[in-house]
């Protein structure tokens, strides 16, 4: 069962086992952010969990924690034109390629959040093992949950600085009925996802490609 505690297959005291999650498949715009994290064992990190269940609060006080305190970590991001150009699931390998690229450490064992295997890690060479639900299961997981959203998060709170018409500190991105209507009143700008259906249909009625 998804739910049943996770049993790591080779020793993460003794061995680098790191954790990769992604933040940002379902916005219309944005970049994906993905986050690898490396875990001390012998000093481990209270209060880490699956970012999704956390409290901003909570994820923003646990996000400079795990930089201080982790073996080593890395963020990733693919841009919306890569999204459009590769789509998101390949375009989310990538930021994690990059996460892990970005970690500049050579791991043991690399667990992912969810079912698929990411090619471009796998094609290191280096063992890959998917966990379901391993955000709420591996805290190596849930760390990088924690830095892939919060980097996201800032992310967002930027672009509504210089475009706060959009809403962006408040729906972040994602299709909410307020971001659409909002939309359907403004330019689409360059940080959205061209290929994403509502995106693509308010640009085909306004004769834009």
């Amino acid at each position: 069962m998804p739910d049943e505690p996770f049993v790591y297959p080779v020793d993460p005291r003794h061995c680098l086992v790191c954790g990769v999650d992604e933040a940002g498949r379902g916005p219309l715009m944005g970049d994906v952010v993905a986050a690898c994290v490396i875990l001390d064992h012998n000093n481990m990190i209270e209060g880490l969990n699956d970012s999704k269940k956390l409290t901003e609060k909570a994820r923003d006080a646990l996000a400079p924690v795990i930089k201080e305190q982790a073996v080593a970590w890395g963020i990733g991001r693919a841009s919306p034109q890569e999204i459009d150009e590769l789509n998101i699931l390949n375009a989310t390998f990538l930021a994690m390629r990059r996460a892990y690229d970005a970690m500049a450490r050579s791991c043991n064992l690399v667990l992912v959040d969810g079912n698929r295997v990411p090619a471009t890690i796998s094609s290191l060479g280096v063992m890959v093992e998917t966990v379901v639900k391993g955000d709420s299961r591996v805290p190596e997981i849930s760390a990088a949950s924690i830095l892939a959203k919060t980097a996201r998060d800032a992310d967002l709170y930027e672009l509504d600085k210089i475009y706060p018409e959009y809403g962006f500190a408040a729906h972040k991105g994602y299709p909410t009925k307020a971001h659409l209507e909002i939309l359907a009143t403004l330019p689409i700008l360059d940080c959205y996802r061209r290929s994403y259906g509502p995106v693509a249909r308010l640009l085909a009625e306004r004769g834009q490609s």
